[in-house]
């Protein structure tokens, strides 16, 4: 018997319209690899999309997907992460399990977590992501006994970061601790986090994070180039496979001191010999200029330098003038705004991630019934622990 694990495909999540194809295009090939591998269930660990709320275009086309498992009768076992859970409880996890496609397997009866049965025998459970790392309560309140004291090959599916695991450029963030989760299980399936992680703990089992399906943003494409999932067996061998169907090809070019005229010449030239057809073209631009503005860089002329490429994203955020102190921003979406704002800010107070949180908090929604006074401090509270700020906040 064997299994596939993936989590973070955030269905949906690009603006660039070729790279949001990409990503779903990501989710049909592991999809069909899964099938090829004769898997007895896949188990996705949150995040299917970007929203809990997607487009219908998007939803056809998952559900399309998903009805692929379902024809071969491979079950697929999902639990909501912090992009597709709503406070309001509405998220298109529940249509398409309705559907027959997908089982959220985060039951609860008379209060206990229960176990969802495969016809192989595995049991599985779990618990969902929230905005912010609030399933933290969630946790807490866990009736872990009945849970351990099962027998059986089981596995625990969670979206949260754990902190004794977390990488190092994540540790401003608090996480919860690996003794929330409940021991004795065999496999411990992780979301929400964006690396590579597969360690064994003892007393636990295989806790694993496959990392994103496909890359989120400008920095994951970076970093990762590309994503995957993990394929394990019942002896927990497990393999690593790569879903790469664009190369990257990243230019980070610093223009430190030269005039706009100077700056372009040296973007160009760094083109040359280089493959671009095809690709996924990454342009980080940064330094100070010594005369000129930004504007004066013929983007025009560098981009149709790069027609043949698959697409290009341009980054110009640590690009700027000796005259310009400022931060400035472009007129656009409000995810290209804060999207600026992360980028100019990191490395300084806050990285990148500690950023993303910060903001998902500040946009929490107040819960149906929900009092003001109480929403506030729910959000107060959230946001020291986001910061770390919890010792200021008792006093």
């Amino acid at each position: 018997m064997k299994f596939a694990h993936m989590a973070d495909c955030h269905i949906g999540g690009w603006h660039d319209l070729k790279l949001r194809q990409l990503g779903i295009d990501s989710f049909r090939k592991a999809i069909s690899i899964c099938i090829e591998e004769h898997v007895a269930f896949v188990l996705i660990a949150g995040d299917l999309f970007n929203t809990s709320l997607p487009s219908i275009d998007l939803i056809k086309e998952t559900a399309g997907i998903l009805n692929e498992l379902k024809e071969k009768d491979i079950e697929c076992y999902i639990i909501p992460g912090s992009h597709d859970f709503s406070p309001s409880g509405k998220t298109m996890l529940d249509v398409l399990e309705r559907a027959g496609l997908v089982e959220n397997v985060v039951k609860f009866k008379d209060g206990k977590l229960k176990f969802t049965h495969d016809k192989t025998g595995v049991k599985i459970t779990g618990m969902m992501g929230l905005k912010a790392g609030l399933e933290k309560e969630h946790y807490k309140t866990l009736n872990k006994e009945e849970l351990e004291n099962e027998q059986g090959f089981k596995i625990f599916m969670f979206h949260t970061g754990i902190e004794e695991f977390k990488p190092s450029d994540l540790k401003q963030v608090e996480m919860e601790s690996v003794i929330s989760l409940p021991k004795n299980f065999n496999y411990y399936a992780g979301g929400h986090i964006h690396y590579i992680f597969n360690q064994e703990k003892e007393g636990y089992g295989l806790i694993v994070f496959p990392g994103a399906l496909f890359p989120n943003n400008f920095s994951e494409l970076e970093k990762f180039k590309h994503g995957g999932f993990y394929i394990v067996n019942d002896k927990l061998e497990s393999k690593y496979v790569d879903i790469n169907l664009k190369d990257v090809v990243s230019f980070n070019i610093d223009v430190n001191g030269l005039s706009s005229d100077e700056a372009e010449r040296k973007i160009l030239e760094n083109f040359e010999n280089k493959a671009i057809r095809d690709r996924i073209i990454l342009l980080r631009l940064s330094g100070v200029l010594s005369s000129g503005k930004v504007s004066d860089i013929n983007f025009k002329l560098i981009m149709e330098k790069l027609k043949d490429a698959y697409t290009v994203l341009k980054n110009t955020n640590k690009l700027t003038t000796k005259e310009l102190e400022e931060l400035e921003l472009e007129t656009g979406n409000v995810d290209d705004v804060e999207t600026k704002i992360i980028d100019k800010l990191e490395d300084q107070t806050f990285n990148e991630d500690t950023i993303k949180y910060l903001m998902d908090v500040l946009s929490m929604e107040k819960d149906e019934g929900e009092k003001k006074y109480d929403f506030e401090n729910r959000v107060e509270k959230s946001v020291t622990k986001v910061l770390g700020l919890e010792s200021f906040y008792a006093n």
